[in-house]
């Protein structure tokens, strides 16, 4: 049985629950993410992909960061204490009103969003590691042109993974592979 709804209640079932909907065939299928659906509808969750954007603010933070490095090279030390943070752990961190209900949409997400969209995670998480040892490495040069360009470029092409992730969350069902990958930078 799910618990009651009311203050600090929360709405979702827990693992005896969880059981109990799987056997009354929410474990998957059509009637399982139409009941997902109408859980999410109005939560900043995507009703179709099961997938929240408020995810991206992870990613979004670390741009913020970068972007102040040529102007205040001392916000280094900030993006470097930056770490990759899984679904999961954004949302058990956050301070997003749904956020239960948005790590189970997530688990319980369609394969033809999340295969994709934790395919672009993976690169996101990749580009800010290069990135950062990128940045580290040309402020020691201490040329402001070489470092604002090197941050410029990073940022925007976290910004274009950040976009594409975005887009899937809204439902987007391009395949991302490595090719695809490669020619958002190459653009």
């Amino acid at each position: 049985m799910m618990a009651p709804r009311g203050a600090g209640a929360k709405i979702l079932p827990q693992d005896d629950d969880r059981r109990a909907m799987q056997n009354a065939g929410m474990g998957g299928g059509p009637t399982h993410l139409r009941t997902l659906a109408l859980l999410v509808r109005g939560k900043n969750i995507n009703e179709e992909t099961l997938l929240a954007t408020d995810y991206l603010n992870h990613f979004n933070e670390i741009i913020m960061m970068l972007d102040l490095v040529p102007d205040m090279p001392e916000c280094m030390e900030d993006a470097r204490a930056w770490t990759p943070k899984s679904y999961e752990e954004h949302f058990q961190d956050s301070a997003f009103a749904d956020k239960d209900l948005a790590i189970f949409a997530y688990e319980h997400a369609p394969e033809q969003y999340r295969v994709p969209f934790d395919a672009t995670i993976q690169q996101l998480d990749r580009l800010v590691a290069e990135g950062l040892s990128e940045i580290e490495a040309v402020l020691e040069t201490r040329e402001e042109g070489r470092i604002r360009e090197s941050v410029s470029i990073i940022s925007r092409n976290l910004q274009r993974l950040i976009d594409l992730a975005s887009a899937i969350i809204h439902g987007d069902t391009r395949t991302v592979d490595q090719s695809s990958i490669d020619a958002i930078f190459d653009s």
